[in-house]
C-alpha cells in the first residue's frame, strides 16, 4: 500500500500540462488546430486588405464617386464571410478537442483520482486552445500580410495604378483577436465531456462514447429539435415576407442559420442512418461490412466529421444554387430586355462568393483529415487485434479507406441537399415579391436551379478529399504491429 501511495504521489508533479507545458503541442490534432486558426486569420487579413486596396483604387480615379459607400458595402460583405469562416473553424476546432478529450479519458481520470477537479482539467484544455489560437492567428496575420502585399503589387503593375493604401492598419487586429477568442471558446465547448469523466475510468480504455450512450442524451436531442424548428419557423416568416418585399431575406438568413445549428447539434440522430444507407453501396465483403459497422459504431465521432464537410459543401452549393436560380428567374421575368450586364454581374458575384466560401470548405476538409487521424490513433488495439486475427495490411488499409469514403460521401450528399434547399430559400426570399405576368401579377415562385458545373466540381473535390483524408490514417493503421498494439 505504501508503494502504491508513493507511486501515485510521484505521478502528480509530472503532469504534462504543468511541468512540461510544451509537450501537449506535439500531440496529434494540435497542429491541425493551429492550421485552422492560421487559415481563418489569414483569410480575414487578406479580405480586409483587399477592401482597403479596392477603396484606394477608387479614390485614385478622379471620375469615381465617393468611395465611402463602396467601402462600407464591401466591409459589411467581408465581415459576413469572415464570420462564416470563423464559424466553420470554430466547429472544426470544437470537434477536434472533443476527439482529443476522448483520447485523454484515462489521463484525465487519473488526474481526477489524484485530486484534480473537472473544472481545473477543462480550464487547462481551454488554455491550450487559447495558446493554439494565438499561435495560429499570429502566423495567419504574417502570412496574410505577405500574400496581400505581393498580390496587390502585381495587381498595381498589371492595372497601371498606384493607389495610396496602408499595409499595416489597426483594423487588421480584429480578425486576429476574433480567431483567438473563437479557438478558446471552441476548445472550452469541445472539452465539455471532461465534466462526465470519473476517477474510475482510469482503469478503462479511452474511447468515444458508444452509440447507445449518445442516443440516450435526450436533453441534447430536444434542444436540437427545438433549435431546428424555431429556425425553420423564422425561415418560413422570411419566405412569407419575401412575397411582398425583398427584405424577407434579412429574416430568412438568421432563420437558416438557426435551423442549420439544430441540424449540427442533432447530427447523431440522422447521420447513422445515412451512413448505413451509404454502406450498402460498397458490397457485402468482410472488409466492407467492418467499415460500415465502424462508421456507425461511434456515431458521435462520425457525426462530427460529417457535419464539418456538410458545412463546407452546403455553403458552396447555397451560393451556387441561389445565384443560378436568381439568373433563371430574372430571365423568366424579362426574357427580352434583361441586360447581359445584369446576368454577368450576378455570375461574377456568385463566383466571388463561392471563392470566398471555398475557404470554409478547406477548413472543413482539414478537420476531416484531422479527425480521421485521431480516430485511427485511438483504435490501435482494435487494429492490432484484427491483424492478430489474420487481416493483412492491405485489408486494414482498405477498411480505413472505406470508412473515410462512407463519411465523405454521406457528408457531400447531405451538403448538396441542404445547400440546395437554403439556396432556393434565399432566392425565394429575395425575389418572391417580383410579379410574373403569367401569374396575373401575383407573387412569384422561384424554381431551384442546380448548376451542373458546381456539382461536378464538388464531386471531384470529394474524390480528392477522400484520398487525402485516408492517406495519413491508413499509414498509421498499417504501421502498427499486432504485438505493440495489444501490449
Amino acid at each position: 500500500m505504501t508503494v502504491a501511495v508513493r507511486t501515485l504521489g510521484s505521478v502528480a508533479p509530472s503532469r504534462p500540462t504543468v511541468a512540461r507545458p510544451q509537450s501537449w503541442i506535439r500531440e496529434r490534432g494540435m497542429g491541425a488546430t493551429i492550421l485552422v486558426a492560421a487559415i481563418s486569420a489569414a483569410f480575414g487579413v487578406m479580405l480586409l486588405s483587399a477592401i482597403e486596396y479596392v477603396s484606394a483604387v477608387i479614390r485614385a480615379i478622379p471620375e469615381a464617386e465617393d468611395s465611402n459607400t463602396v467601402r462600407t458595402t464591401l466591409t459589411i460583405v467581408g465581415v459576413v464571410f469572415i464570420a462564416i469562416a470563423m464559424y466553420v473553424g470554430g466547429m472544426v476546432t470544437a470537434n477536434t478537442f472533443s476527439t482529443v478529450v476522448a483520447g485523454r479519458v484515462r489521463r484525465i481520470a487519473l488526474l481526477r483520482l489524484l485530486g484534480s477537479s473537472a473544472r481545473r482539467e477543462r480550464t487547462t484544455i481551454a488554455r491550450q486552445g487559447l495558446i493554439l489560437g494565438a499561435i495560429g492567428a499570429v502566423l495567419g496575420l504574417l502570412g496574410g500580410l505577405l500574400v496581400s502585399v505581393l498580390a496587390f503589387r502585381l495587381a498595381s503593375a498589371a492595372w497601371n495604378v498606384d493607389p495610396a493604401w496602408n499595409v499595416l492598419r489597426p483594423d487588421l487586429v480584429a480578425p486576429v483577436l476574433a480567431v483567438i477568442a473563437v479557438t478558446w471558446l471552441a476548445a472550452w465547448t469541445g472539452s465539455r465531456r471532461v465534466i462526465a469523466v470519473t476517477p474510475l475510468q482510469a482503469l478503462s480504455q479511452a474511447a468515444e462514447p458508444s452509440r447507445d450512450a449518445v442516443r440516450s442524451r435526450r436533453g441534447r436531442h430536444v434542444a436540437a429539435l427545438s433549435l431546428f424548428l424555431v429556425g425553420l419557423g423564422i425561415l418560413g416568416l422570411g419566405l412569407l415576407l419575401g412575397l411582398v418585399s425583398p427584405f424577407g431575406l434579412l429574416i430568412a438568413v438568421p432563420g437558416g442559420a438557426l435551423s442549420f445549428g439544430g441540424v449540427a447539434l442533432g447530427s447523431t440522430l440522422f447521420v447513422p442512418p445515412a451512413l448505413r444507407a451509404v454502406g450498402r453501396l460498397f458490397g457485402r465483403s468482410a472488409v466492407a461490412r467492418m467499415a460500415a459497422a465502424n462508421a456507425v459504431r461511434y456515431s458521435e465521432r462520425s457525426s462530427r466529421m460529417v457535419v464539418g464537410v456538410v458545412m463546407g459543401v452546403g455553403l458552396v452549393t447555397l451560393f451556387a444554387v441561389g445565384g443560378q436560380s436568381s439568373v433563371q428567374f430574372l430571365q423568366r421575368v424579362s426574357p427580352d430586355d434583361l441586360p447581359d450586364v445584369v446576368v454577368q454581374a450576378i455570375d461574377i458575384f456568385t463566383a466571388v462568393t463561392m471563392g470566398l466560401v471555398a475557404v470554409s470548405a478547406v477548413i472543413a476538409a482539414v478537420g476531416v483529415v484531422n479527425l480521421l487521424t485521431l480516430g485511427v490513433l485511438q483504435r490501435r488495439r482494435e487494429f492490432g487485434l484484427l491483424r492478430a486475427l489474420g487481416l493483412s495490411q492491405g485489408q486494414v488499409r482498405g477498411m480505413v479507406l472505406l470508412e473515410s469514403v462512407h463519411v465523405v460521401v454521406t457528408a457531400v450528399g447531405l451538403g448538396l441537399l441542404l445547400g440546395t434547399f437554403y439556396g432556393w430559400a434565399g432566392a425565394q426570399a429575395l425575389w418572391g415579391w417580383v410579379p410574373l405576368q403569367a401569374q396575373l401579377g401575383g407573387p412569384a415562385f422561384i424554381v431551384p436551379a442546380i448548376p451542373p458545373v458546381t456539382v461536378a466540381i464538388v464531386i471531384a473535390a470529394t474524390a480528392v478529399l477522400t484520398v487525402v483524408a485516408s492517406v495519413v490514417p491508413t499509414r498509421l493503421a498499417t504501421r502498427i504491429s499486432p504485438v505493440r498494439a495489444l501490449a
